[in-house]
């Protein structure tokens, strides 16, 4: 199975999301924000574009490195 990431999902916004410890989450169909996002989330609707495609800042970090 290949994931696609959107481009603007770089390691150091991800990166940058964890270490805030915000509870961010990124819609990987579009690459918005997604604000109250467990860290471990995966496949969540986006309020954005509507793709079950947001995963949490900690879950993400694992898919990218």
């Amino acid at each position: 199975m290949t994931i696609t990431i959107h481009e603007s999902i770089t390691l150091d916004r991800v990166m940058a999301a964890v270490e805030e410890d915000a509870n961010l989450g990124f819609c990987l169909a579009c690459g918005e924000d997604a604000y109250g996002c467990e860290p471990d989330a995966s496949e969540y609707e986006c309020e954005v574009c509507g793709a079950r495609a947001v995963e949490g800042a900690e879950n993400l970090l694992f898919m990218l490195i």
